[in-house]
């Protein structure tokens, strides 16, 4: 993959992510106001948006079919990767800043954001000529 290859998915990939992060925040905005502490909204929120993100993902920002079976797993397996870091990094910084909860989630989903990426665009969607799917 080229170099501007992968910044035009980069681009889909704010795109797409953007919305799977409306998912991730609002879903966690909501959760965590009717449940204690923050772990178990921020793992809750962050699946949802987990499938958001690989619909949209597949389709419009790699251009594959969402039902490959292979790539969905490796979706997982790496968006679980992902769901550390930011489960991880909300949780770091809603107990360590005198922040709300909802803007430790905000953190948490940008610093999972890069690695998410990279993972799906040099793993899980690579090229067809380099993966089988």
């Amino acid at each position: 993959m080229s170099f501007r290859g992968l910044l035009r998915q980069g681009a889909g990939y704010v795109l797409t992510g953007g919305l799977a992060a409306v998912v991730d925040i609002g879903g966690f905005h909501l959760l965590s106001a009717r449940m204690d502490g923050v772990l178990v909204p921020a793992v809750l929120s962050f699946l949802a948006a987990a499938v958001v993100n690989y619909l949209l993902s597949s389709v419009f920002v790699f251009g594959r079919d969402w039902r490959s079976a292979r790539r969905a797993g490796l979706f997982i397996v790496f968006a679980s990767i992902g769901l550390a870091i930011n489960a991880g990094s909300t949780w770091l910084l809603a107990s360590s800043l005198p922040i709300a909860p909802t803007w430790a989630k905000v953190g948490g989903v940008g610093i999972a954001f890069a690695a998410n990426f990279l993972m799906n665009a040099l793993i899980v969607f690579r090229p067809s000529g380099t993966a089988k799917a």
